[in-house]
């Protein structure tokens, strides 16, 4: 019987490749370069893939648990100030809840400033429950949505008298700010949430300049701002809590005066809230459907003219002022296109309250001035007096009359059920001075949003000018988007070079 012929050893892997596949990983050749170690082999997990989570659903521990910077902080101190905004409890609500959920105390000061800068450790001590209160979760919970202001509010200013960041150094003009640092000093606070408008800005900007005057070793209590106001005039945020509840709430108004307007075949001239700047008058108009919108931004050399203003002191100077007949003439050349083109013998205009103070003298008579001859521009009416001059300007031109009636508006959206944005909007600026201050560590800082509700935190720096201590309105772009928006929206005569025919 043959055997089977044995292979001759060379030295050489005498094994098939289809054996070499077969083999264990700590079986294969090592490398077949000279004097290199062989690699280690991949391991390769054996368990079975985990079922695919649905998108959105992120594996738990991805989002990590933030560093507490500002552990220190135990005692918080809310203060409201400045005109009322809807949305304000749920900004409120929220930063308290934020502190009280991780064991610190709250207290709510009364009426804003008014009892802090009155403060005097033997005669004028704050008292609880008169002055502040202490909340507690139960108090705070279930109000987001609710009107009004849980804590009031007031327009005491204790740094009205700072003009110069020289005047934080002189006792007298600094009193009312000392008054409130001690008071907060006696209360034991930690940090200091600001809620209010610019002017509220300037003054969390002073109380926390005014610490940096102290001695070293005195104690520094932390500051952090929340923007408010209905008028979105704010520079550092894209939009104001408040905002669009008064947007829809006058909006309605206006809507309403339009159905009457188409009724009686009469016009209305709404002017609305806003102070200085547009926003607000623009929004009330666009979705209110005015065929008209007026606002400071869109006057130009055309629509001013040369006045004599007196300060509050007699003194004259020039300045260029309100042509008001040139707005007069733009609100009748719309009425009689309407008639016109359209057949409409109605229609609503609305006009921002800040071309008030704009007007020349004669339309201001014996209304009070500051000391740089500036109005207070919600005492001037000026949809009445539009009204009466569009109606002799229309009768004038085509013979016929047609009645005009002019209002104010606005007061009544300042605490109005608030809007679903506005309750989100504020709920998050609340939580943002949570993470400011005990996340973050911060001071001087104002929280703002941008996008889908982010957090960001501004400097006060870039929001007050260090040398005037002023703040800067944040005016309507002329020629932006929502600027044009309006003009695509609203009757005009001028409709065929929008649509560039």
């Amino acid at each position: 019987m043959k055997h089977a012929r044995r292979p001759i050893r060379t030295g050489k892997s005498s094994r098939t490749a289809k054996e070499k596949r077969a083999l264990p990983p700590s079986k294969t050749r090592p490398s077949a370069k000279k004097n290199e170690p062989a690699k280690q082999p991949v391991r390769r997990a054996t368990r079975k893939s985990p079922t695919p989570l649905p998108p959105g659903v992120f594996p738990q521990g991805t989002i990590a648990q933030p560093v507490l910077k500002g552990n220190h902080i135990q005692r918080v101190g809310i203060i409201f100030a400045g005109g009322p905004a809807p949305g304000a409890n749920a900004v409120i609500s929220s930063a308290a809840i934020s502190f009280l959920d991780t064991g610190r105390e709250v207290i709510g000061f009364q009426d804003g400033y008014r009892h802090l800068e009155q403060y005097h450790p033997v005669t004028y001590r704050l008292k609880k429950g008169i002055h502040y209160r202490n909340f507690a979760v139960q108090e705070v919970t279930g109000v987001r949505n609710t009107q009004g202001i849980l804590i009031k509010t007031s327009r005491a200013n204790p740094g009205s008298e700072i003009r110069t960041p020289r005047d934080l150094s002189d006792p007298k003009r600094s009193l009312k700010l000392h008054n409130c640092y001690s008071a907060l000093v006696d209360l034991g606070i930690d940090g200091l949430i600001s809620i209010g408008g610019d002017d509220t800005l300037k003054t969390a900007n002073l109380l926390h300049e005014f610490q940096k005057k102290l001695p070293k070793n005195a104690k520094r209590i932390q500051v952090i701002h929340l923007p408010k106001t209905i008028d979105n005039d704010y520079k550092g945020i894209d939009f104001t809590f408040g905002y669009f509840t008064a947007v829809d709430f006058l909006a309605k108004e206006v809507k309403n005066l339009r159905a009457d307007a188409e009724a009686s075949n009469r016009y209305f001239i709404a002017q609305a809230m806003g102070r200085k700047a547009g926003w607000l008058s623009y929004g009330v108009g666009i979705a209110g459907e005015a065929n008209m919108i007026f606002s400071v931004e869109d006057i130009d050399e055309s629509l001013l003219l040369d006045d004599i203003v007196r300060d509050k002191h007699g003194k004259k100077r020039k300045e260029k002022r309100l042509r008001v007949e040139g707005i007069v003439d733009k609100i009748v050349d719309m009425m009689i296109w309407r008639e016109e083109r359209e057949g409409k013998l109605f229609g609503t205009v609305v006009l921002a309250e800040g071309l008030a103070e704009l007007l020349p003298e004669k339309y201001i008579g014996d209304i009070d001035k500051d000391e740089h001859g500036h109005i207070s521009i919600g005492k001037i009416d000026m949809g009445y007096i539009l009204a009466h001059m569009v109606e002799k300007e229309y009768t004038r031109r085509t013979g016929r009359k047609r009645k005009v009636t002019g209002l104010q508006i606005g007061y009544e959206a300042r605490c109005a059920l608030p809007h679903a944005f506005d309750v989100m909007l504020g709920s998050q600026l609340g939580i943002g001075a949570y993470r400011a201050l005990v996340e973050e560590n911060l001071s001087g800082f104002m929280v703002s949003t941008s996008g889908q509700l982010d957090l960001h935190y501004v400097p006060f720096r870039n929001l007050v000018n260090p040398k005037t201590l002023k703040t800067e309105v944040r005016y309507l772009r002329p020629g932006s988007d929502f600027h044009r928006l309006a003009r695509f929206l609203e009757s005009r005569t001028e409709r065929g070079k929008i649509n560039g025919n």
